[in-house]
């Protein structure tokens, strides 16, 4: 057991390394009670799509909750996606496979969980969807959002 959790802790420490490096802004804070619960809104910017920026929102558990709870280190899966064109859109190599490829993480617990944001290329209809899901090493969750960014490029 001891042996499975190391290799999955260096299987998580090694995907972080490899996984795109994208810095996400913090541009917004909502306060949604007194325990010091808030919704923390996020930007990036796509790493190979110039001209489209996403906001993701999620959950912060206060220091109150998390004592309430006793589930210190584990924020909610729960998150929102919005992606739109915010200047000229220029495509670089993206993957374009059914899966697509990840753009963004950010950890949600010390360790298991994270927020994650794929894009996919759906080229039958000209756009790209962005899916944000969590990740978590043993359950899968079935809580995601979806936008989508249509392309109106010249051929």
């Amino acid at each position: 057991m001891k042996r499975c959790i190391r290799r999955l802790a260096v299987k998580a420490t090694f995907v972080a390394l490899i996984a795109p490096t994208v810095h996400a802004e913090e541009v917004g804070k909502v306060d949604v009670d007194w325990l010091g619960n808030d919704i923390i809104i996020e930007a990036f910017a796509d790493p190979k799509v110039d001209g489209i920026t996403c906001h993701v929102a999620y959950f912060d558990r206060g220091v109150i909750d998390r004592l309430q709870k006793g589930d210190w280190f584990e924020d909610p899966s729960n998150s929102s996606i919005s992606c739109r064109q915010t200047g000229p859109i220029t495509m670089g190599d993206i993957d374009t496979s059914e899966e697509g490829e990840s753009v963004f993480s950010e950890r949600r617990s010390v360790i298991w969980k994270s927020l994650n944001v794929r894009r996919i290329y759906d080229s039958d209809n000209k756009a790209l969807i962005y899916i944000s899901h969590a990740r978590d090493v043993q359950n899968g969750s079935a809580k995601m959002s979806l936008s989508t960014v249509p392309l109106f490029l010249e051929e």
